[in-house]
Parts: C-alpha cells; structure tokens; sequence
C-alpha cells in the first residue's frame, strides 16, 4: 500500500503538479485526425487538465490554443475559422496558431493593445492518424522511432476511448501479465467473431491450443521484468504442461504507452492519457507488418462501441457494463461481453476516479506496476531536478525502435531466444521495413 502523498504524487497531472510537469517532457496524443474531418476542423480537447482548442487554419495548418478568450472568457471553440486563426464571436478578438491575438476590432484604429496579449499555444504534429502535442519548456524532444510512427500510413489505424478513472489505473492494467487469465478469460473456445478482442480467442502461437484455453489453464506466469531505454519489458512465461513455454512479451514506454502483440502480423501500441485527474482517453495505434490495414472495417467495428463526439463507450458503469449473469455463468468470466475493452474499462473505473492506494496490497504477481511506479517516482524527481527522462536523449542514442512485442511457444530449456527470432521473422518479411 502507499502513503496518501505518494499516491496524489504518481496520479494529479494538472498544471503545476510534479507529475504533470513530467508529462509535459513528452509528446501527448491530443485528437485524433479523424476528428478535424469535415469543413470545420475545430474541436476541444482537455488534456493534462488544461482546455484548449485545436484546430486546422485555412492554410491547413494545425494550431492548438488556449480554449479560453482571454477578454471575457468566451469559448473559442466556437470561434471563427478565418485569416488563418480563430476570431471570437463575443468581441472579434482575432488569434493565430501562436495564441498571438493579432486584431482587436472593436478598439480604437491606432490601439496596439493585441499586441500584448497572448494566451497559451503548443506545437502539434501528426503522426499516423494521432495529433500529437508537446505542452513543456523548450524545444520538444524527438519521436521515438517506434514501429507505428515508423510504418506506412497505410499500415496504421488509430483510435480511442474515454474511460472514467485516472490515468495511473488505466496504465496499469496494460502491465498486469496476469489479469488476462481471469478478466478475459472466455469459457468457450470456438468463437470466431472479429473483434477488439481478437487476440486473446486466436489460437496461440504456432500451437493448436486456442489461446483462451492456455489463458484458462495456466493463470500462474513466471513474470520478468527488465528496464529498457524506453521504458520496461515485460515477459511473462507460462510453463506448458508438455515441456513447452509460451512467451509473451509486452513494453511499458515511457511515461504512459503500452506495446502489445494482437497478432503474429500486428502489434497495438496505447497511450493512457490525462483527460484531467479522473478521466484519461486511451489512444491505440494498430500496426501491421503485413497487408495493409483495412481502416474502414476497424473504424466501424469500433464505433459500435462508442458515440461520437467524445468517444465514450457505450457500455458503462450507467448501464452495469452491460453485465449479464447468464453469460458470465456460462461464458465469460465477467459476464460483460466478447469486447476485452469493456473488461478493462470495467476493472479500471470500479475502484472509482482515483484509487486510494492505502489501501491496496500488491501481490508478486503485480512486479511489472511496481517497478513503473519505482521508475515514475524516479523520473518526477529527476525532472524537478533537470535531469534525464527515460525515452529522451540525454547525449547518447537511444535503442527506441520496435519495441519487441510478440506472442511464442519454445521449448522450456530454448524460450531466452524464441521470442527475438519470431520478431525478427515478422520484419523480415516486412515490407514497409525492407523497403
């Protein structure tokens, strides 16, 4: 269990908080592009606790400013997309991508008084579907060249969901090697469906057992922990009853992103966002190294599950998670349906907005949430202090491709091995990485 300090230190991300200025070190999904579709590219967003608007100028430039005028108040999401900025309809107080106000038309002809007047503005960039943002100090720090920044366009789909708790619980579920076994543990193993689910009813990795019966079967991982460059690795090894292992190996990057196998050919890479301090939007990005995705069936897949525009799911604590006992006798362990998304969203949000810590006891089994949270205490101090952050070059090339992601079967005696020589199958038969 944790101190009451220590747990408000590793969750509140709000302007001037220690871990929200750690946050601010790193580039953070802000929309997705699919939301600036339309003849009037302007949307909201809350993130890390502040309102801001985003928004493409006429010259299709992005621009991401405070949401707030700074006059009286007014909301500039509803401003006025013109002259390459955004005029607010209240007063024509004009802005540009910079938060500059550049006109003040209601003020006397020789008034220069816009000139003093700037609100909050960050540098975005897009990357693969995902408007990204850097709200720090200074210059932001470069991409990691992960697989999904790295990969084609055409290669990457991506979406996200708003789940109802604080970043930290969100996170941690991605990290947990054990939840799979019980929170998405299926009781029949002969479901075909296609869903966001898929990876845990395929079958295993060159193995005939369906993987929801290895995750039934053997609940009990030997779990590894190892701190990388970006973050943690996560090899989790269940020691097969015929003298076999399956290896899954999972990454934490830093500060709040997953990288997970789907499949042999595709790997999900999420972010775990600060909304505020009891909201966070899950962002994924899905990578394939093989055929190109198809990113309108997955689009539509996923918007069955949520509304638009905020994403939220449709399934939530509002409606029991669509929580069903019949089925949970019979076919799944919770009861709420084939989408392991809403198991998640369940088991994050049930503990309320924001866990309170002191009371929770950590078992062996919970290695990979204490080593992160061993390394996030680590890095808010150290960027108190100005001192190096996992993931950001501090004078010295970073190992940030990849990250290695995949699911294998090996011999007990050969798995050390296994799971880099499937990962380097995959890329060998990459296009987008050969070419």
């Amino acid at each position: 269990m944790l101190a009451a300090d220590i747990n408000d230190l590793i969750t509140r991300t709000g302007p001037g908080t220690p871990c929200g200025g750690l946050m601010r070190n790193y580039w953070q999904p802000a929309a997705l592009s699919d939301e600036l579709d339309g003849p009037r590219p302007v949307v909201p967003v809350r993130l890390l606790g502040e309102d801001l608007v985003l928004f493409r100028d006429n010259e299709g430039e992005l621009g991401l400013i405070s949401r707030q005028c700074p006059h009286r108040g007014a909301d500039l999401c509803y401003g006025r997309r013109e002259d390459n900025g955004l005029r607010c309809p209240f007063h024509g107080w004009h802005f540009d991508r910079t938060g500059q106000c550049v006109e003040m038309p209601g003020e006397p002809e020789d008034s220069t008084m816009h000139e003093r007047i700037k609100i909050a503005s960050y540098p975005v960039v897009e990357k693969n579907g995902i408007v990204f943002a850097y709200m720090g100090e200074g210059a932001p720090p470069p991409f990691p060249e992960l697989d999904c920044f790295a990969a084609p366009e055409s290669h990457v789909f991506a979406f996200k969901g708003l789940w109802e708790c604080n970043w930290l619980q969100a996170l941690e579920v991605g990290i947990d090697p054990v939840h799979a076994s019980f929170l998405h543990r299926f009781l029949k193993d002969e479901d075909p469906k296609e869903s966001y689910g898929k990876q845990f009813r395929d079958k295993a990795a060159n193995t005939e057992i369906p993987m929801t019966q290895l995750l039934r079967e053997y609940p009990r991982p030997e779990i590894n922990v190892e701190e990388t460059d970006t973050g943690l690795r996560i090899i989790s090894l269940r020691h097969l009853n015929d003298g076999r292992t399956h290896v899954r190996v999972t990454n934490q990057i830093f500060p709040e992103a997953i990288c997970i196998p789907m499949s042999n050919e595709m790997t999900i890479t999420q972010w775990h966002v600060p909304v505020d301090d009891e909201n966070c939007y899950w962002y994924s990005m899905f990578t394939s190294f093989g055929a190109p995705v198809n990113k309108q069936v997955m689009r539509e897949q996923r918007l069955k599950e949520h509304r638009r525009p905020d994403y939220a799911p449709l399934k939530n604590k509002r409606n029991n998670y669509g929580y069903n006992p019949a089925e949970q006798a019979d076919e799944t362990y919770t009861g709420m349906g084939l989408d392991i998304n809403v198991h998640d969203q369940w088991a994050v949000e049930s503990p309320g907005p924001i866990f309170d810590r002191t009371r929770e006891h950590l078992a062996t089994s919970d290695k990979a949430i204490i080593a992160y949270r061993r390394m996030l205490r680590r890095a808010i101090e150290a960027a108190g202090e100005g001192g190096h952050l996992p993931g950001i070059p501090n004078g010295k090339p970073l190992d940030t491709s990849g990250p290695i992601a995949v699911d294998a079967i090996a011999p007990d005696a050969d798995w050390q091995g296994v799971w880099r020589e499937r990962d380097a199958q995959r890329r060998a038969g990459c296009s987008w990485i050969r070419g």
